[in-house]
């Protein structure tokens, strides 16, 4: 059996949203390193809030570890 841990991340979008512009995540990295220390495992993402253009502006990282 598996218990689950979730942290929100936000999606940075700097000012402006020009066609061609893009987006960041900053800080996943850190994150996941921090949970496997604690002996989590890294196992996927949900996107939670999305812009009405569709772009994601906040995630769910999920980490599971059994139990």
């Amino acid at each position: 059996m598996y218990t689950y841990g979730y942290e929100r991340i936000s999606v940075d979008m700097g000012w402006t949203m020009l066609p061609n512009s893009k987006c960041e995540m900053k800080g996943h990295r850190e994150t996941i390193d921090r949970w496997a220390k604690e002996g989590w495992r890294f196992v996927g993402t949900i996107p939670v809030v999305q812009q009405g253009t569709g772009v994601t502006a906040e995630m769910d990282l999920i980490f599971e570890k059994e139990v």
